[in-house]
């Protein structure tokens, strides 16, 4: 997948971006329940982005499965996504 031309578009859009901004990107995705191949390069892209910084992102990825049930905010303290209830 991070050989593909889209993953790649998306990956170099997203190391340009704040912190802040990729969480939004993030929250954005909650309650979209809608699929495609496009939108899993978008996804794994932006994980992807999260971990190259560092950030911890144990609270939305299990390593396989992304979970978008909650929105996130970022922990600077701790550089890691924590959910929001």
């Amino acid at each position: 997948m991070r050989q593909h031309i889209y993953y790649i578009k998306f990956a170099l859009q997203f190391a340009d971006m704040q912190i802040t901004e990729l969480v939004n990107i993030f929250n954005h995705q909650i309650g979209n329940h809608g699929w495609t191949s496009m939108r899993a390069y978008h996804d794994q892209a932006l994980i992807d982005e999260f971990q190259r910084r560092g950030i911890n992102t144990a609270c939305i990825y299990d390593g396989h499965v992304i979970c978008f049930a909650h929105p996130v905010t970022y922990d600077i303290a701790n550089n890691k996504l924590i959910l929001v209830n």
